[in-house]
């Protein structure tokens, strides 16, 4: 069974009548006048979008910025539960995996305000980087830690330390890429 469509028919039964005239309305632009009043369900909505590769079970963007501009952020997490589900051939190896986690510990302590800035030279979607933002809307540190999340859940198996410290200096941060660099080395994981 296609767990893409499982999340999005829990997603269906959760939205209550005026959601769904608010989705359709946001979505105007997308599927027509004639074919949004024809919509009676969330079902019928997301099977509309998915026809028209505005969402599939590897883009979510969309439904995430839907739900997010009608303050579903409860059913947020219901997507973040589908692609949290990611199979183990989808993250780097343990060597890689470890140089990560190093880096983000030393990163997510010195990052601060810039995160924004970093994530977007991450390649973060800006969808992504103000839901994190509407996630965690007072703690910073949790922010920057969600950034990491994001990051490793589009790169997968691509995802290096490498690209963590390129980011880190684009953004003129090249303190904290310094000292992630040293921190690799003392661990003798460069």
């Amino acid at each position: 069974m296609d767990r893409f469509k499982v999340v999005l028919l829990e997603i269906s039964d959760k939205l209550s009548p005026e959601q769904l005239e608010k989705l359709k309305f946001l979505c105007g632009g997308i599927i027509g006048k004639k074919k949004s009043a024809d919509i009676t369900s969330g079902i019928q909505l997301f099977e509309c979008l998915i026809e028209r590769t505005e969402i599939g079970p590897n883009n979510t963007e969309l439904l995430r910025k839907l739900l997010s501009d009608i303050g579903q952020h409860v059913l947020l997490e219901k997507i973040d539960g589908y692609e949290g589900q990611a199979s183990s051939t989808d993250f780097p190896d343990e060597a890689e995996l470890g140089k990560i986690d190093c880096a983000t510990y030393l990163i997510v302590e010195q990052l601060g305000r810039k995160w924004l800035q970093y994530g977007r030279k991450l390649g973060i979607a800006e969808s992504k980087l103000e839901g994190i933002q509407e996630k965690h809307p007072r703690n910073l540190e949790e922010q920057v830690r969600e950034l990491f999340k994001e990051w490793k859940k589009a790169r997968k198996a691509e995802a290096k330390v490498d690209e963590l410290i390129r980011a880190l200096r684009a953004c003129d941060l090249n303190y904290t890429a310094d000292l992630v660099e040293i921190k690799l080395q003392n661990a003798n994981l460069s």
